[in-house]
């Protein structure tokens, strides 16, 4: 039994991994971690995920960021937000992508809003314009997926959001570095979110990111994530909503205005996302390379649909999709990373209407089949910084015919 789990063991050791480290450079990142925890009182939120906030906001280009315990309730604390603010209603129908991760969704069921999933395009992975114009007209709200370091035609959908009062918003977590034209994904909307799990593009262990440029809804969002009381405000937002409710100094301290949670970070997660910052070129730049090779590689294979991303300057992903033809092909390919030692997993969770939750909580019977046949045909392995020029060049090999 002994020798059979070291094998296992071993065999686990050799295999490539999706997530081949918790954090970029991490032996020096663990090392200035440990020295922060031994020397630092404080280890609540406080000035460190401030500044991690205040640089990532620079960095992404947008005048706010609000930092939060993960990307899920990122995704939770916007719609949450929006709702106290009255940009959404209890009963407004939000359009979302269909191929995505739940918590892009849950919310919106968790919120009393009405979901309507939106097929994506095969070419893209994501939504299109044509696509969304087959729901615009019912939509107030639009959470669109950024998939997989991947976009549609986010120009044109944010012009059909204008054209109808459709309110945008991006789940940016799979997309951190990726643009089209000069513009990064997750500006294209009146907010986006971010994930900083360990596997992603930047990893802070667990965290979470919301941006924006509108400063009330950047109000509402740091009231939502802790308690929904004014404390992390500044002194003018303090005294406007202390004079409207009539509270003094002292009962403002336990004066809550909102529907709120406690969403905050810590110290440690924003200690690691300052340690992070700098290499956030590093890592797209890597990711980014590694997309071109992987995409040249695949593109002489008629075994696998397509991409047509033409339209982005950059495509910065934390693992590669791969849709195959058909279903046999997709158990032949599955099979031949997984006896070259290669980690697979489905390419996100597929068509989310298909998925038990959502079909215990709404009633959806509508066909997306560009999402389902994603979901049949497909898988991703991962693309990270830290790969080896043989590792990569293992996996281009793995893509040919």
């Amino acid at each position: 039994m002994q020798t059979l789990n070291q094998s296992l063991q071993e065999k686990a050791n050799q295999m490539l991994k999706l997530i081949k480290s918790s954090f970029y450079n991490e032996k020096e990142t663990k090392q200035a971690l440990a020295d922060f925890i031994l020397n630092e009182e404080i280890l609540s939120m406080n000035k460190e995920c401030a500044r991690f906030e205040a640089s990532f906001a620079a960095k992404q280009g947008r005048k706010h960021a609000v930092y939060v315990s993960n990307g899920s309730v990122a995704d939770f604390l916007l719609v949450q937000s929006l709702m106290n603010q009255g940009v959404f209603k209890k009963g407004d129908k939000i359009g979302f992508s269909a191929l995505t991760w739940p918590t892009n969704v849950m919310p919106l069921i968790q919120l009393g809003l009405i979901p309507v999933a939106i097929d994506c395009e095969l070419d893209t992975l994501n939504v299109s314009p044509q696509k969304l114009s087959e729901y615009i007209s019912d939509l107030k709200g639009l959470f669109l997926t950024n998939v997989l370091g991947f976009s549609d035609d986010i120009s044109g959908i944010r012009a059909l959001c204008e054209q109808y009062g459709v309110v945008l918003i991006e789940d940016n977590c799979e997309s951190l570095g990726s643009k089209v034209g000069d513009t990064l994904l997750g500006n294209f909307s009146l907010a986006a979110t971010f994930s900083f799990f360990v596997g992603h593009h930047m990893s802070t262990i667990e965290g979470g990111m919301i941006v924006t440029d509108d400063d009330e809804l950047h109000e509402y969002l740091v009231m939502g994530r802790a308690h929904g009381w004014d404390r992390n405000l500044s002194p003018d937002a303090q005294q406007r909503l202390r004079s409207g409710a009539k509270v003094d100094d002292f009962y403002a301290k336990y004066t809550f205005y909102d529907i709120a949670s406690n969403f905050r970070p810590t110290e440690i997660n924003g200690f690691i996302g300052n340690t992070q910052m700098p290499y956030w070129d590093e890592i797209v730049g890597k990711r980014a390379d590694n997309f071109r090779k992987y995409s040249e590689a695949m593109s002489a294979n008629q075994d696998f649909y397509q991409y047509d991303l033409s339209h982005m300057e950059i495509v910065s992903n934390f693992s590669m999709p791969i849709i195959c033809k058909t279903p046999e092909l997709a158990t032949l390919y599955r099979q031949r990373f997984a006896d070259a030692g290669v980690e697979i997993r489905p390419v996100i969770a597929g068509n989310m209407t298909k998925q038990p939750f959502y079909q215990k909580y709404v009633d959806d019977r509508e066909a997306r089949p560009n999402s389902d046949l994603v979901h049949a045909n497909g898988f991703y392995f991962g693309n990270n910084p830290e790969l080896t020029d043989e590792e990569i060049a293992l996996l281009c090999g793995l893509l040919g015919k």
